[in-house]
């Protein structure tokens, strides 16, 4: 494990596609007047020529997006997550993913822990959405490191990709060595009891639940999936069948996402009890990103109890 340095997904991803950038010329970023926050701007900075900021416009963005991947070239377009899948929704999902164009979508700002921008704004249903079309890869990195990889992968590989990036600083998890995979769930913690499937910023915190159930006795095996679709099947099917307890931990609706996609594995090849935490069937609140992490239940005490709650389940 690395040192504990905290840094916002984004900020790789902006990283990451200035570092493309000088590798893929044909590689071109679009934002809708989000440049600073999502920080696409590094790319900007950059390569001003193959930056192209569509405003406040998003479903016009992922068309212009579509009609450059046509004519041969990489793009990538950015927004808020709120805007990129939602309001953008229909067009992403005919002019990109019906053709099966060679788009990216980088979303930043997911989830509660866009903090004091508020219910409006902390999108919990994109991953559900982009789940349901057809051919689109989703991918939902735990930690800065991850997220580098993440963009590289995405951008690398041939086809329409979702991308998720949150706006909080968080712990860094993963040091030079790690390697992400499109595709692959990656275990972290040998466990016997139960195993805690975590992805995005809930990993960090699955580990902390599993050092304090492990004060308690209980053996928490925990993975790191950061590819919601296509779904690590396989890692899946062993941890359930090994642990015969499956808890998943997302800061995304506990409908339609990462939850939603491991009961469904589960169900289809080794069934057993599976505990889904995540935001319930609401909507968020303003506040503080910390603070709001806890009111929510998305942190490491609420996991902790939640699979202490889940090992009763299983004695029965």
């Amino acid at each position: 494990m690395a040192d504990v340095i905290k840094k916002a997904t984004r900020e790789a991803f902006g990283e990451g596609l200035v570092a493309l950038g000088a590798e893929m010329p044909n590689l071109v970023v679009l934002d809708a007047d989000l440049a600073a926050a999502t920080k696409t701007g590094m790319f900007k900075k950059a390569y001003p020529d193959r930056f192209f900021d569509c405003g406040i416009a998003e479903q016009n963005m992922i068309g212009v997006a579509a009609g450059l991947a046509a004519a041969g070239k990489v793009p990538v377009a950015s927004s808020f997550a709120m805007f990129a899948s939602g309001r953008a929704y229909e067009q992403i999902r005919n002019s990109v993913g019906y053709p099966h164009l060679n788009v990216k979508i980088g979303a930043t700002h997911a989830g509660i822990s866009v903090g004091e921008d508020g219910a409006t704004h902390q999108c919990c249903e994109d991953l559900a959405l982009m789940r349901t079309i057809p051919g689109m890869t989703v991918l939902n990195p735990a930690d800065y490191v991850e997220a580098g990889q993440v963009v590289r992968a995405a951008v690398k590989m041939e086809g329409p990709v979702y991308m998720r990036f949150g706006r909080l600083a968080i712990p860094t998890i993963f040091d030079s060595t790690y390697r992400f995979e499109i595709g692959k769930g990656v275990q972290l913690t040998e466990g016997t009891d139960v195993t805690l499937i975590a992805t995005g910023l809930l990993v960090g915190e699955a580990i902390k639940a599993a050092e304090l159930l492990k004060n308690e006795g209980i053996s928490v095996r925990v993975i790191n999936m950061a590819t919601i679709k296509p779904l690590d099947k396989e890692i899946v099917a062993k941890a359930a069948a090994e642990t015969g307890l499956i808890v998943t931990a997302e800061e995304h609706s506990i409908i339609g996402g990462l939850g939603s996609a491991v009961a469904e594995a589960v169900c289809e090849s080794t069934p057993v009890p599976v505990v889904r935490v995540g935001v319930e069937d609401e909507y968020g609140k303003s506040g503080p990103a910390a603070e709001l992490l806890e009111v929510f239940g998305l942190c490491a005490a609420n996991l902790a109890a939640r699979v202490r709650d889940a090992m009763e389940i299983k004695r029965k």
